[in-house]
């Protein structure tokens, strides 16, 4: 396990979600490498507020794609957002609480390691 597995805690990566199967690789987890330019690092549990401001910004995650084997993303569902995306929504009163445990140390290129975890719903 190379250390871009680890979680923003400095520890092994815990798994975001399987159902639906979340990640870049969809493996369930937000592991990343070189070749996912979005940076899908950060585990959300995504609410329509999020979904709806994903929306407007152009990223569809509601609407089923069969031809990429997506059904679509409803309030509850964790998913490993791209951070730049989760940032955004962040500083528009639209960010989506996350799992710490289960975002990936890259994450902290983008976002503050106390901006995290004062949206983190694993950690008190």
């Amino acid at each position: 396990m190379s250390s871009q597995d680890n979680n923003v805690l400095g520890e092994p990566l815990e798994i975001c979600g399987e159902e639906p199967l979340t990640g870049y690789f969809r493996d369930g987890s937000c592991k990343t490498d070189k070749s996912d330019y979005g940076s899908h690092t950060v585990c959300a549990f995504v609410t329509e507020e999020f979904l709806e401001f994903s929306k407007s910004r152009g990223n569809d995650l509601k609407t089923p794609r069969p031809d990429l084997n997506f059904k679509g993303l409803k309030e509850g569902d964790s998913w490993c957002l791209c951070a730049n995306r989760w940032l955004e929504a962040y500083q528009n009163g639209a960010a989506p609480k996350i799992k710490l445990r289960s975002t990936n140390i890259r994450a902290l290129d983008v976002i503050s390691l106390d901006i995290l975890k004062a949206n983190a719903v694993d950690i008190s």
